[in-house]
């Protein structure tokens, strides 16, 4: 599951959207994306969690993440569109969100919690998405300063999350 989700998601993102068909890439991309939302789930359920299916669960997200706002950031760079520098700052930083709870869990302080988490930031960016590839005006670029704003207050969220969780 997490491997078709996650490959699933991470070709149909890099292929529709880095060719600019936003809506078929919000399409085919979200039905990758949950099965990777439901593979966490079905693991627990079953009783066949282990902490390699973890790790390749949360590489795999990362993967998809990167690829889904990455190819974003190809199609709108060949026009110098004013959303690639957003859509860079969101990767940075909902890669940041990942990596404060990645550390945190190293250091045995559990670090769930945000505003925006995974979820959330994929709701936000994919429907944005569907919305500009049907012809909205604007809605992407609304989309992604709403998720800027939601992403930034995530990492201090998860800072102050850390910062109790090590006194």
């Amino acid at each position: 599951m997490s491997a078709i989700g996650g490959l699933g998601s991470s070709v149909a993102a890099i292929f529709l959207f880095g060719s600019g068909h936003f809506l078929a890439g919000t399409i085919v991309t979200t039905s990758f994306v949950l099965f990777d939302l439901l593979d966490g789930t079905m693991a627990r359920i079953s009783g066949s969690t282990s902490r390699w299916g973890a790790l390749l669960d949360s590489t795999l997200d990362r993967i998809s993440d990167a690829s889904i706002l990455g190819a974003m950031a190809y199609w709108f760079s060949h026009s110098s569109d004013r959303n690639v520098p957003l859509i860079l700052s969101v990767l940075i930083l909902g890669s940041l969100i990942s990596y404060i709870k990645a550390r945190a869990e190293a250091l045995d302080i559990e670090c769930d919690g945000g505003i925006a988490e995974r979820t959330e930031r994929l709701i936000i960016i994919l429907l944005t998405a569907g919305l500009s590839g049907l012809g909205i005006p604007y809605i992407f670029s609304i989309g992604l300063w709403l998720l800027l704003v939601l992403s930034v207050i995530t990492v201090f969220q998860r800072m102050q999350i850390v910062y109790k969780g090590s006194r």
